[in-house]
């Protein structure tokens, strides 16, 4: 998620956990603790472009990793005598709570979190709700803005700052129960039009889980169509974008193919463009089809291109957006709204 729905969180697991104890101090370290996953960023440019794809949400992300920050941190603030007189078992939970479900909320999204380093580099993805989704951050944000209000006694103040977990976290649970009726209308249309396909995701792309992608994978290619929980018709039209796996055979980084392949679950298409190779990864970069004529799969991309003594590249690219079918736009038309 944004940092700032986890700064939320972690003000709100301060309060909860450390308010009556030190008051807005409690907000302000869970504000801060809970962002601390999120500074594997700042190694990013130490790594190469393929490695890069590994390092975000890894170690820092994981439950290993959560348990040993966990322990630094209580070790810190138990020798910080400015904050109070708080128990190290307190701290621990404080500190265990906000880096966890910082986690814990990444997992939710598609790009997935690796909980599990170093036993496995599995990503856990639920791919129920957007990296940005207001509807989840402004219940916490209003709980403990409205705590500030309030003095650390007050049984009040608590109390809005519970509403606010509880209300988020409610929504957080609506978009699993969302996620699989969206899932059982794909099936049905996948069924209904007699495609055959091995497996399929989907993929949210709105505030609210209001719209979403299908994303359908068969031996040769990917069937992706788009869908509102609007739509009287529950017959999902999809896009057939052959995957080209030939087009990986010849290259010789096995590594960087692997990666890829693994950073998409499987979920991909390749494409050539001139002596360049365009990778697309419907796993995570889902934003639509792309192009004037809607030729893309998706509007970003991995490029593959050869350099000098045999040695690969991996750049990044855009495509320009396909209007008809960018989800703003789609979402408009449902409501009414005109085109300007």
């Amino acid at each position: 998620m944004d940092s700032l729905t986890q700064a939320a969180l972690g003000a709100a697991i301060g309060e909860a956990v450390l308010g009556k104890k030190i008051g807005n101090k409690g907000m302000l370290l869970g504000a801060a603790v809970a962002t601390l996953p999120d500074l594997d960023v700042i190694f990013l440019p130490l790594f190469d472009q393929v490695q890069r794809i590994s390092i975000h949400r890894g170690y820092s992300h994981s439950i290993l990793g959560v348990l040993l920050l966990s322990l630094v941190l209580t070790w810190l603030f138990s020798k910080w005598k400015k904050l109070g007189d708080v128990s190290r078992q307190r701290w621990f939970v404080f500190a265990f709570l906000a880096t966890f479900t910082h986690i814990l909320l990444d997992a939710f999204t598609t790009f997935g979190t690796q909980l599990f380093l170093p036993f496995t580099d599995y990503r856990v993805a639920f791919d129920s709700i957007t990296i940005i989704d207001p509807i989840y951050t402004l219940p916490l944000l209003v709980g403990v803005l409205v705590c500030l209000f309030y003095k650390k006694t007050d049984r009040f103040r608590s109390r809005w700052n519970t509403i606010g977990l509880v209300l988020s976290t409610v929504y957080l649970s609506f978009t699993l129960l969302n996620k699989e009726n969206v899932n059982k209308v794909v099936a049905a249309s996948l069924q209904k039009q007699g495609i055959e396909y091995e497996s399929f995701l989907t993929i949210p792309v709105s505030a609210g889980s209001l719209l979403w992608y299908g994303v359908a994978k068969s031996k040769s290619g990917l069937y992706i169509g788009d869908y509102s929980v609007f739509d009287d018709d529950k017959n999902i039209k999809f896009e057939y974008f052959p995957t080209n796996e030939d087009l990986l055979q010849g290259i010789e980084d096995t590594q960087l193919v692997n990666r890829m392949k693994w950073f998409s679950r499987d979920y991909y298409t390749v494409a050539t463009d001139g002596e360049k190779l365009r990778f697309y990864n419907l796993k995570c970069d889902m934003t639509g089809f792309a192009g004037e004529e809607g030729q893309a799969p998706t509007m970003f991309y991995f490029e593959i291109e050869a350099r000098q003594y045999g040695k690969l590249d991996l750049g990044t690219g855009m495509h320009p957006k396909n209007k008809s079918h960018d989800w703003r736009y789609k979402l408009n038309r449902m409501r009414g709204i005109k085109d300007n």
